[in-house]
């Protein structure tokens, strides 16, 4: 019966758990079960970029029409505006983030290393509750709008009818099979749909501008209309920085361009230090991405403008929400418009690929590192399993209402976008870059503007956002507690002192005193083996001093150097630096009995205090109720009792 059920059950887990920390090769987290690649493997970058194309390519099934609603006859000056904020503030931004974090934590990781301890990790988890917004809206938003073209499809409508939940729920599940069967499958994929759907809207607005050109009258009744609406270039020029903020959507596809980068193959004889290839072609991607979609968007909305009235992008219009699908229709007949609408249903369904893929590069980088997230959190498959059950969630929650998550979407893109301009400030004032410096503050500014503007005209995007992040830091800080008596230090180094004195006692019985260090004189470490010897009632002076220094306590894991003294010409001590006093202790006697083969003793004195409060001490800052603590790290460290080192407390 074992030999039937076993083999099952150890395949599943090595399916679920292979390619552990995929999403972080190159300096992130590995897990036992990844072997690194050398930097310079992973995708051609233009195969990289049709995975973030496919959410930033795909918004033009939607774009061309906000714009008009936005804007009307503006809709061209509009997107102007959008294209020069896109080409002259977000692709220099997040070309800077690219050299700044070539392994693709963006500029969350540059954030990150501005603020230590606590203060650090709950403004990552507060910029990962953004990120995760962006994200997984974008996953079941784009799944819900293209479930709405399919079910408004005039073939399908009496069947579908009524059914956009279940359909959309159906789309968010082969997005998530997708990714199950592999990574490699989902760029596969999108390089298809992306050239299929770029092919398609290059005819119609070749089609389009065709028709604007042989139509004279077309150009001149819009300027006619345009002057007489607005009077002047400089009028113009202020209604369009005023509805700016609404076509903000337009930005989306450069964080997970960066966040993906770790798949961009580099030169060859790049380094996990300096991918200097990687950089380059990561560069290329942005740009290349930014200027295909920059020309698009001017190209529609401006055939979309002359060419479709202005009724029809109004609710209930033909042109509503699918302004180049009505064109395709009117303009190149019935079956190529049904071939657009089925290529514009599938990449609104992949779109949600490239938010799985940045979501699947930022959590697993981050939540495991700080102990706030099981240890599988860094294989793919599991994630990819979560973050499909919560899109169910945000589908059920939202009725699958694409209106309903657009101020989610348009707030968790603006803010990262804003704290990826201010990171790049920072970087460049560092660098003593004054001219950048000065740049990137504009570059700033004006996404904060925008920003705050989206927020004030649809405030339901920050609560949504504050939902994300309450629940992050919740589950987070959960299982940052469920872990709490876990061994985590990664490794132990002795230097030669050190391992001077642990040789030295293995012959006979190895006794340590946990010391906290005060003012490290004679009478200090004299009066220590008094109270020891006294409170355990043992004789000699053989032992070695063991002493901790905290450093980061919120760190969860790291390495453990251990250096040996001798001062005052006679007291031997082992100095630690580690984020816990506890974990350190435990890997430390750990080593001890693993090196020598003798069972390691260590005596503690109990600490003063209210158990609760001492817990709460060593939680947050490392420190408490050390024998206890050192004690339940050893036993879940080492079951077999026999085997474990010995801990006194008196």
């Amino acid at each position: 019966m074992a030999t039937t059920e076993h083999p099952p059950s150890s395949r599943i887990r090595s399916w679920m758990l292979e390619g552990l920390a995929d999403m972080g090769k190159g300096g992130g987290p590995q897990g036992p079960h990844t072997t690194p690649e050398p930097a310079h493997k992973g995708q051609r970058w233009w195969r990289v970029m049709c995975l973030t194309g496919v959410d930033y390519f795909s918004t033009l099934g939607y774009q061309p029409g906000i714009a008009a609603l936005a804007a009307g006859l503006l809709s061209p000056v509009a997107t102007i505006v959008l294209v020069i904020v896109t080409l002259a503030g977000a692709l220099p931004v997040y070309r800077r983030v690219a050299e700044e974090s070539p392994r693709g934590e963006g500029s969350i990781a540059m954030l990150e290393r501005l603020l230590s301890f606590w203060k650090g990790k709950l403004f990552v988890l507060t910029l990962l509750g953004f990120a995760a917004t962006d994200f997984l809206i974008t996953i079941t938003l784009s799944a819900a709008d293209a479930s709405t073209h399919l079910i408004e499809n005039p073939h399908l409508t009496s069947t579908l009818h009524d059914k956009q939940m279940i359909v959309t729920l159906i789309l968010v599940a082969l997005l998530g099979a997708v990714f199950l069967k592999g990574f490699l499958e989902a760029i596969g994929v999108a390089v298809v749909l992306v050239g299929i759907y770029l092919t398609l809207n290059l005819v119609v607005v070749i089609v389009g501008m065709w028709h604007v050109v042989t139509a004279g009258h077309v150009i001149t009744d819009w300027s006619t209309a345009l002057t007489a609406e607005h009077g002047n270039v400089f009028a113009m020029v202020g209604v369009a920085l005023l509805v700016f903020p609404k076509l903000a959507l337009g930005l989306s596809g450069f964080e997970t361009g960066v966040a993906v980068m770790p798949h961009v193959q580099g030169a060859p004889d790049d380094t996990d230090e300096r991918p200097t290839g990687r950089i380059r072609d990561t560069k290329k991607l942005l740009t290349t991405a930014a200027l295909i979609m920059s020309v698009f968007l001017i190209a529609t909305s401006f055939i979309t403008t002359l060419l479709i009235p202005e009724k029809e992008f109004e609710p209930g219009g033909q042109a509503n929400g699918r302004a180049l699908a009505f064109l395709a229709h009117e303009y190149l007949g019935s079956t190529f418009g049904t071939v657009y609408d089925v290529s514009t249903i599938a990449i609104l369904w992949f779109a949600g690929a490239s938010a799985m893929a940045g979501l699947l590069n930022l959590m697993p980088r981050y939540l495991p590192r700080y102990g706030m997230a099981p240890h599988w959190a860094r294989a793919v498959r599991p994630m990819v399993i979560v973050f499909t059950l919560i899109g169910f969630l945000v589908t059920w929650i939202f009725d699958a209402d694409v209106d309903a998550q657009g101020g989610a979407y348009a707030t968790g893109v603006l803010v990262l976008i804003s704290s990826a301009a201010i990171a790049v400030t920072i970087a460049a004032r560092k660098a003593g870059q004054r001219n950048w410096t000065i740049t990137f503050a504009v570059i700033s500014a004006v996404f904060l503007y925008t920003t705050v503007l989206n927020v004030i005209e649809r405030p339901d995007g920050v609560k949504i956002g504050a939902c994300f992040i309450a629940g992050i830091i919740l589950v987070s800080l959960l299982s940052r507690l469920a872990r709490a008596f876990e061994l985590r230090v990664t490794s132990v180094t002795l230097d030669d002192m050190a391992e001077r004195f642990i040789r030295d006692m293995a012959s006979r019985k190895i006794r340590l005193i946990a010391n906290q260090p005060d003012q490290r004189d004679k009478a200090e470490y004299r009066d220590k083996i008094a109270q020891i010897r006294e409170d355990n009632d043992i004789p000699g002076e053989d032992f070695v001093f063991v002493e901790v220094t905290v450093l980061d306590p919120s760190e969860f894991e790291a390495g453990l150097t251990v250096r040996g003294d001798i001062l005052h010409h006679r007291y031997r001590v082992l100095t630690l630096e580690s984020s816990s006093i506890p974990n350190a202790l435990a890997a430390l006697l750990l080593h001890v009995r693993d090196a020598t083969g003798c069972t390691p003793h260590i005596y503690f004195e109990w600490t003063e205090g209210n158990p609760f409060a001492n817990f709460l001490r060593f939680f947050l800052f490392g420190q408490g109720e050390v024998a206890p603590v050192t004690r339940e790290v050893l036993r879940e460290a080492e079951p077999d009792r026999p085997r474990r080192p010995r801990v006194h407390t008196g």
